[in-house]
């Protein structure tokens, strides 16, 4: 008998980071996970007012059933930028989504960065990623989410699968924005001369809202 899909254990992983502000240096003062999902030592390129740290997943990829859950908080004064060290891959499923949440808080006068590299949603692949940013009054976030449908640079197509995406931001508890949205293939796409083929369901909804201590986008990058 031949299976359409190889059997695989899904992947539950969490990790918590808690940065703070000493004597002028940013520190990593907390660290937490479970499952595959780390921190590699902290890195100071820029000095010691800012603490590089590159979050890493080791099984490389994400499968239908893997669930990641991430939050960072940076206290008062602190600056920390967070990366990936490689690009995000989402690998086709046989029926299970994959899901992601990102939990950023940042308190008065700290300044948190979010530059990963590239997310590649496989062609079949089934991905939530959800991302929540919470700011103080006196905080700041740089950030940026770059999504890549299928391997162009393989010659694939993302035909099959969904891809859904949500963002908010909120300051003091007031939300400053929210994007939800999905990317969603059903069929394989047709050939179109002169340009892209294919059918694609995509829905998607954007809201600003009103005005704007560590607590718990396809977006350029940008401050709020």
């Amino acid at each position: 008998m031949q299976l359409a899909e190889p059997i695989l254990a899904s992947w539950k992983a969490e990790l918590r980071l808690e940065f703070e502000r000493r004597e002028g240096r940013t520190v990593l003062a907390k660290r937490r996970h479970e499952g595959p999902l780390v921190v590699q030592k902290p890195l100071y390129p820029e000095g010691d007012a800012v603490c590089h740290a590159i979050v890493v997943h080791p099984p490389a990829g994400i499968a239908g059933g893997d669930e990641l859950e991430f939050s960072a908080c940076a206290g008062e004064g602190a600056h920390a930028l967070l990366t990936t060290p490689g690009a995000g891959k989402w690998y086709r499923s046989g029926g299970a989504w994959a899901r992601q949440r990102l939990d950023l808080n940042i308190a008065d006068g700290a300044c948190l960065e979010w530059l990963p590299q590239e997310t590649i949603t496989f062609d079949g692949a089934l991905a939530d990623m959800r991302t929540e940013v919470r700011l103080a009054a006196g905080a700041r976030f740089i950030g940026w989410e770059i999504l890549c449908l299928g391997r162009s640079g393989s010659g694939e197509r993302f035909a099959r699968g969904a891809c859904r995406l949500q963002t908010s931001l909120q300051r003091d508890g007031k939300a400053l924005w929210f994007e939800a949205g999905t990317h969603r293939r059903r069929r394989p796409p047709a050939r179109v001369a002169g340009g892209p083929g294919g059918r694609a369901g995509v829905r998607n909804a954007a809201r600003r809202g009103g005005r704007s201590g560590c607590g718990s986008s396809p977006l350029p990058r940008s401050a709020a």
